[in-house]
C-alpha cells in the first residue's frame, strides 16, 4: 500500500526532472562545436599555402568565453616572420563603428539631437551641390541641394556624400582632393569634401561615404579635443585597449602586419607603399586607426553587453538598439540588410541567403578586417588579415565557417 502511493510520486519526480533536463537541452544556449570550427582553420590554412593571404588572426567569443583565438601564416612575407596573436592591423574603416559610438556617447550627454542639421555646429557645411552625372565628374555640372544634411543622414550613409574610392570620374576627383593631396588635420580634410559635389540628394539614397569624417569633427567640435586624445580617454583606456590608435609606439610598430597584394602575374608580394604608423595628424573617423584582434574584442564585447564594460556604462542599451537597426529607410542595398548608425545590420535570412541571426551586426576594413557581433547567439566573430585589394570573401566565409560550428 505504501509502496504504491510513493511509485506515482517518485514517477512524477523523475518524468518532471526528465522534462526540464530535456527542456535544457533543447532549449539552452547554443554551443560551438570545436571540431567543426575545425573547418574554420582549414580554410584559412588552404588559402594561405596556396598563396592568397599571407596570414591571419582569428577570434571567436561564444557565451561569455573566448573560443578560440588563433594566428595563422606570417604577417610578412618577406621576412617570413609567423603571424601572431597580439599582431597589430590598420583596421581601415573599422575606425567607423568606434567613431560612431564616440559620437554618440556625446549624443547622450545632450549635445546634439540626431535629425539636427550638421550647419547648426558647422556653419560652413551649406549651400551644397549635387553632380548632374557622377560619371562625368565636376565638368557634368551640378545642381543645388534641396535638403540639408543632418547628423543622422552622416551616421547612415544616406547625406548624399562619396567616399572617393568607387568607380567614374566623380570618385577619382574625390580621391585625389581628399587623399592624393596633403591634409593637415580632420577639418582640413571635411572642408575639401565639403568643397567638392555630392552624389546625390541628402536622404534619397544609401551611398558609402566619409560622412565618418564628419563625425570626427563633430566629436572635436562637441568634446573641446581632438578625436584622438577623445577616444584615448573615454574608450580605450576604460576598456583597457592598449594597443588601438592613430599612431602607434616603437614596440608597436614591431607588431604590425605588413600590406599585401598580388602582383601581374598572380603572385602574393609584399606591397612597396605601407601604411605610416607615426606622425599621423588625420583623425578620421572613416578610416586611421590601428588595433588588434582582442583589442577588437573588448569594444565589441561592451557593445554585445548593452554598453557596459568594466563596471562603466558606455552607451544606454536603448541607444544601442537605435544604432542597430535599420536607419536607411531601406535604402541599402544588401540583400536582406539594412543599415544603422555605424553598422550593416541582418533583417532578413531568407532574402541575405548567409546563416545568422535577425539582429546581427556587423562592418569590414579595406584591407580585409572583420567583425559580426550576434546578440541572440551571444556571439562575436573576428577576422583580420592585410590584403589590398578589399575582398568580401572572408567576411563571408567567416560567417559561414562560424555559424555551421554552432549546435
Amino acid at each position: 500500500m505504501l509502496k504504491s502511493k510513493l511509485f506515482p510520486s517518485a514517477l512524477l519526480l523523475f518524468l518532471l526532472s526528465f522534462g526540464v533536463f530535456a527542456q535544457s537541452v533543447i532549449h539552452g544556449p547554443s554551443r560551438i562545436s570545436l571540431d567543426r570550427l575545425a573547418r574554420y582553420e582549414s580554410v584559412i590554412e588552404e588559402q594561405i599555402e596556396e598563396g592568397h593571404i599571407p596570414g591571419a588572426v582569428t577570434l571567436v567569443y561564444k557565451n561569455g568565453e573566448v573560443i578560440q583565438h588563433e594566428a595563422y601564416g606570417v604577417s610578412d612575407i618577406n621576412s617570413n616572420e609567423p603571424m601572431l596573436k597580439n599582431q597589430l592591423f590598420f583596421i581601415q574603416s573599422m575606425s567607423k563603428p568606434i567613431i560612431t559610438t564616440g559620437i554618440m556617447m556625446l549624443y547622450e550627454e545632450g549635445y546634439f539631437q540626431l535629425n539636427d542639421p550638421v550647419e547648426k555646429y558647422l556653419p560652413w557645411f551649406k549651400d551644397f551641390r549635387i553632380a548632374n552625372d557622377p560619371s562625368q565628374g565636376i565638368a557634368g555640372g551640378t545642381r543645388a541641394a534641396k535638403n540639408k544634411i543632418t547628423i543622422a543622414q552622416l551616421l547612415s550613409h544616406t547625406a548624399g556624400f562619396s567616399h572617393g574610392i568607387a568607380a567614374g570620374k566623380l570618385e577619382e576627383e574625390i580621391r585625389e582632393a581628399m587623399y592624393g593631396s596633403p591634409q593637415e588635420n580632420i577639418e582640413s580634410r571635411v572642408k575639401t569634401l565639403v568643397s567638392l559635389p555630392l552624389i546625390g540628394e541628402p536622404g534619397e539614397q544609401w551611398y558609402y561615404s566619409a560622412s565618418p569624417d564628419v563625425l570626427s569633427l563633430l566629436i572635436e567640435t562637441f568634446s573641446g579635443m581632438n578625436t584622438a586624445d577623445f577616444l584615448q580617454q573615454r574608450l580605450f583606456d576604460p576598456l583597457e585597449m592598449k594597443d588601438t590608435g592613430y599612431n602607434l609606439n616603437e614596440e608597436q610598430q614591431k607588431r604590425m602586419v605588413q600590406v599585401h597584394t598580388m602582383d601581374g602575374n598572380g603572385k602574393l608580394i609584399k606591397q612597396e607603399n605601407q601604411t605610416p604608423t607615426s606622425g599621423n595628424t588625420v583623425f578620421g573617423g572613416t578610416h586611421g586607426l590601428f588595433s588588434t584582434a582582442e583589442d577588437y574584442l573588448k569594444f565589441s564585447r561592451m557593445l554585445l553587453n548593452g554598453g557596459e564594460s568594466n563596471g562603466i556604462q558606455f552607451l544606454s542599451p536603448k541607444t544601442i538598439e537605435i544604432m542597430t537597426m535599420d536607419q536607411a529607410d531601406g535604402l541599402y542595398d544588401g540583400a536582406g540588410h539594412g543599415f544603422g548608425f555605424g553598422f550593416a545590420v541582418l533583417e532578413d535570412l531568407a532574402n541575405a541567403k548567409k546563416l545568422g541571426s535577425v539582429g546581427q551586426y556587423f562592418w569590414s576594413g579595406a584591407y580585409c578586417t572583420f567583425f559580426f557581433i550576434d546578440p541572440k547567439e551571444d556571439l562575436i566573430s573576428i577576422f583580420m588579415t592585410q590584403m589590398n585589394p578589399y575582398s568580401n570573401y572572408w567576411g563571408d566565409k567567416m560567417r559561414q565557417m562560424v555559424y555551421q560550428s554552432i549546435q
